[in-house]
């Protein structure tokens, strides 16, 4: 089984903004495969499709990203998930600061780019080894912070730009899936 987890802050307050691009993305992937993501056991929506034969768990954390590793850890606990799996078979989707705005990139463990969902998730799994589709959202500008610009409404002109990276990062999801992360990461990462 693959588990998939679109980060993201819940509440409509933060629908739509640049933090929840992850679970934005997630919530396409479940409509591909016309599934509907619900309350789970583990502070998450979940659901779960079939991609190619291969079973898929989707989830999107109940928890503010910052405490996104509660809902991640129990949701590869309840699930058998074994750490050495995570570097093949857990796929975190998030928001980028690093990445041009509407940038889709794959990666393989490493840094969190300072990204809290991302340390939460460390702490919790004691490991950085899990797959990762990056989505790009741009720098914010020299006098806003990252949080501020992070939580912020996406602007006219920039969702469709959003919108269209987390439709390719569904496909770099399912593509994962399909293709591995060799072929995924030289489709996505040019």
């Amino acid at each position: 089984m693959w588990i998939v987890v679109g980060l993201g802050n819940p509440g409509k307050k933060y629908e739509r903004t640049r933090h929840n691009v992850g679970q934005d993305a997630v919530t396409e992937i479940a409509r591909r495969h016309d599934a509907t993501l619900k309350e789970g056991r583990d502070k998450s929506l979940v659901a779960e499709v079939t991609i190619r034969e291969e079973k898929v768990l989707l989830a999107v954390p109940l928890t503010f990203m910052n405490e996104s590793g509660q809902a991640v850890r129990g949701i590869v606990k309840r699930h058998n998930m074994k750490p050495d799996q995570f570097g093949t078979r857990l796929v975190i989707v998030h928001d980028e600061l690093d990445l041009p705005p509407g940038t889709v990139r794959v990666k393989e463990g490493g840094g969190l780019a300072g990204h809290n969902g991302l340390r939460s998730i460390t702490s919790h799994l004691s490991t950085q080894d899990y797959l990762r589709v990056r989505i790009g959202v741009g720098k914010p500008p020299s006098a806003e912070m990252g949080a501020d610009h992070v939580l912020r409404k996406v602007p006219p002109a920039e969702r469709q730009l959003l919108d269209d990276a987390e439709s390719r990062a569904a496909d770099a999801v399912e593509s994962l899936i399909v293709n591995g992360v060799a072929v995924t990461m030289n489709t996505f990462n040019q």
